[in-house]
């Protein structure tokens, strides 16, 4: 059972989560207290509510901690010092020291001082929500790609936290020194050192480095454009089921666990489609509300594919209560990444969930698990990315006859004539293979 109050501390309820959770504690999870400032003077992606902290429950349930606690205060404006008021604060020191609290993590962002300041009075380990996604990501990211974009990330977060006495960096560097802690992955103290220059240095290589990362998906889309495969990529709020609709329709074989960002590194696979094509299908990292600015800006080498796809498959899960401010969160990230002119389609997942709210008629409604509706998607994928292609007449010169199979494979060729300077050919074609080979339109 977990507590949560808005302004007192009911010292039962608490007893009880202890108790609940004193099995747990064999496993050596971090037992943790959220705590989450509801203003009027915050915006939308620094308030907290109930529904924030029970989705930041979720994110310390997947770094591997268990919520003892949870506490929500609601105040006309944040204490600069320690953005929750004395009175709360004071509270919570006494659930610390009562229930042998390791972690507490605010789903508000803190500044660099107000950390410092809560780990003193607490006395035990303060991180807030950025910190958090950051170090799943840290544990999550596979590929050399994803670790550096992890890395750059976490560099950018921590160089304005280096002031004051060190207490985050020490911390951070428990991971290196052989300690356990949610939130310590990642660069550890002997290379976070005081010197700014240092780690600037440190940002501007991995920046190069994922440069260089940019530079060969660059020549990868090229490639991608010249062969006519069209792209398709799946984009959504965390664990909406971007990777089981990927297995369903490719038999990927990826990975897909219920539990938040699974998917962190992305996974492209060839997509057999209703008419005879192919296209690529690629994967893509999960949303969430508050997601850190420092994690979009190091994933858009990643995430700038969005923008070059011929389609997006927004999947929304309808089983899930907030899923319209789930795809909301999802529609402004894409206009953050510049992906909003990109065509997407809506497609609304779980309807096969007792809890599953009707959707729209914006979209089509699929359940990934029982199958339902995806031959439907399938055609309408194949009707959106044709709703381009016209006959069009080509001429090709005899030593160029290879792209005959080009338009056997991308098109669909009705007719073949042989003339003795030229092979005319009649086919329904897209706007990638007309401007392919426009030199030999007729």
């Amino acid at each position: 059972m977990h507590h949560k109050t808005t302004e007192h501390t009911n010292n039962t309820a608490l007893d009880n989560a202890a108790n609940d959770s004193e099995s747990v504690d064999a496993t050596g999870s971090e037992r943790a207290v959220l705590v989450g400032l509801s203003s009027p003077v915050f915006q939308d992606d620094q308030q907290a509510d109930e529904d924030t902290l029970a989705e930041l429950e979720s994110l310390l349930e997947t770094a591997g901690g268990i919520c003892i606690a949870q506490s929500l205060q609601h105040r006309q404006s944040p204490n600069p010092r320690t953005l929750i008021g004395k009175g709360k604060l004071a509270e919570l020191k006494e659930l610390c020291q009562a229930h042998d609290i390791d972690l507490v993590v605010f789903d508000n962002e803190l500044s660099p001082s107000q950390t410092r300041n809560l780990e003193k009075e607490l006395e035990c380990r303060v991180i807030d929500r950025s910190v958090l996604i950051l170090d799943i990501f840290a544990a999550r990211a596979q590929t050399h790609e994803g670790r550096l974009q992890v890395e750059l990330a976490q560099y950018r977060y921590t160089l304005p936290r280096l002031s004051g006495k060190g207490t985050s960096m020490s911390q951070t560097g428990a991971a290196q020194s052989g300690g356990i802690g949610i939130g310590t992955r990642g660069p550890g103290e002997t290379q976070l050192e005081t010197d700014r220059r240092h780690i600037r240095r440190h940002i501007h290589q991995l920046e190069a480095a994922l440069r260089r990362v940019r530079e060969i998906r660059s020549r990868q889309r090229i490639q991608r454009q010249k062969n006519e495969m069209p792209t398709i990529a799946l984009i959504g709020y965390t664990n909406a089921g971007k990777s089981s609709l990927l297995n369903a329709l490719t038999n990927a074989k990826v990975v897909a666990r219920d539990r938040l960002f699974e998917t962190l590194d992305p996974i492209t696979r060839k997509l057999p489609l209703s008419d005879g094509a192919t296209a690529l299908l690629t994967d893509t990292v999960g949303f969430i509300h508050k997601l850190p600015h420092h994690l979009i800006e190091a994933f858009k080498a990643t995430l700038e594919e969005l923008t070059y796809a011929d389609l997006l498959l927004h999947v929304i899960d309808v089983s899930h209560a907030d899923w319209h401010k789930q795809a909301e969160v999802v529609e402004k990230l894409l206009e953050q990444l510049g992906a909003a002119e990109t065509s997407t389609f809506r497609v609304y997942n779980k309807i096969d969930l007792a809890n599953a709210i009707p959707p729209p008629n914006d979209g089509m409604a699929i359940s990934v698990l029982t199958g339902k509706g995806l031959d439907d998607l399938l055609t309408h994928v194949s009707k959106q990315l044709n709703a381009d292609r016209r006959e069009t007449q080509f001429c090709l010169p005899y030593d160029r006859a290879d792209f005959l199979d080009v338009l056997y494979k991308d098109g669909q060729v009705l007719s073949i004539t042989y003339e003795d300077d030229c092979i005319i050919v009649k086919a329904v074609c897209g706007e990638r293979l007309r401007k392919q080979l426009n030199n030999y339109i007729k």
